[in-house]
């Protein structure tokens, strides 16, 4: 990564990240906020090449330039979240990769990144989640409150063909369902918004039963409750869940981590694994690879289905 980054490798499934702390100066005051440096390429200075698109979405399409052979959109972060920037120095452009596309955002600077642990993110409540929806946590940093910023939502609300889509009716045609049941998933994601949508498309067919939850550590904890009752009632783990399908990026517990711990207990271990995130690229899947994921599927492709009813109906017969 260039221009003032740093590259700090991380073992992955230790629960840590890299946050990349960046600012909008507004009248009388500076918001910060923290992006994952998993998302971040480069930081460069506004391009001299940038022309303005012919109909900026709701203003927050700051223009259109040539990087490396590649037309990437510009967005304004500060008009993306209802704030009107002050200009006191020339701005910075974050270039991105997640969702398998690269974007860039502009922001009014830069200030360094910090090594923590998903554990001290604290997740929005149910009320803070109401007032913005834009963030999906908050840490304080060296006496600065910083606000992870949800960018995914930005590049959906700017093409609605990056918002999570069901897989095509061909498709889904073509599933054929042998269980008697329906395969019960634990599904871990911090937005709210993710866990909403995902259930009703894998529970609108009756294949699916689906218990959402959070983030990693209430996904481990309900785990540790399903073991719980499989004990008191003599039964087998696998009759009260089939598949975790996780998030990456979560506060208190990441998806790494809680793979990792899965994979890590004799009494989990059998229990697939899918990572299903916008950091899943050529780049990245090794770190999903590393903590023994089963599966690994970008947002917002929900043609995992079929992957899932393979794995269960594998894991039926082995049985």
């Amino acid at each position: 990564m260039a221009q003032g980054t740093s590259n700090i490798l991380l073992e992955t499934g230790t629960n840590e990240v890299e946050i990349l702390e960046l600012y909008i100066d507004e009248e009388g005051y500076r918001g910060y906020y923290g992006v994952n440096v998993a998302k971040v390429i480069e930081i460069i200075p506004v391009p001299r090449n940038k022309i303005n698109p012919p109909d900026s979405k709701k203003g927050m399409v700051s223009g259109l330039f040539n990087h490396r052979n590649k037309v990437v959109v510009l967005i304004d972060l500060a008009v993306w979240l209802g704030k009107t920037r002050v200009e006191t120095k020339p701005c910075n452009v974050l270039i991105t990769e997640f969702n398998n596309v690269v974007t860039a955002f502009m922001v009014s600077g830069v200030t360094r990144i910090h090594r923590v642990t998903w554990q001290d993110i604290k997740p929005l409540d149910g009320y803070m989640e109401n007032v913005s929806d834009a963030v999906t946590g908050v840490i304080e940093l060296e006496n600065n409150l910083v606000f992870l910023l949800d960018l995914e939502k930005a590049i959906a609300e700017l093409n609605p063909e990056l918002a999570l889509k069901a897989p095509s009716a061909a498709a889904e045609g073509r599933l054929e369902f042998s269980l008697d049941r329906p395969i019960k998933v634990l599904h871990a994601d911090d937005s709210n918004v993710i866990r909403h949508n995902v259930r009703a498309r894998l529970e609108e067919n009756g294949h699916f039963a689906v218990h959402s939850v959070g983030n990693g550590e209430e996904a481990w904890n309900h785990l540790m409750s399903l073991r719980e009752k499989a004990r008191a009632e003599g039964a087998a783990l696998t009759d009260f869940v089939d598949v975790v399908l996780t998030d990456i990026e979560m506060p208190g517990m990441d998806g790494y981590h809680l793979c990792k711990r899965i994979k890590d207990s004799p009494e989990f271990k059998d229990v697939p694994v899918i990572l299903f995130s916008s950091l899943i690229t050529d780049k990245l899947i090794h770190k999903g690879q590393s903590v023994g994921a089963d599966g690994q599927f970008s947002k917002p492709d929900l043609s995992l289905l079929s992957f899932m009813k393979e794995l269960v109906e594998k894991r039926q017969k082995a049985a």
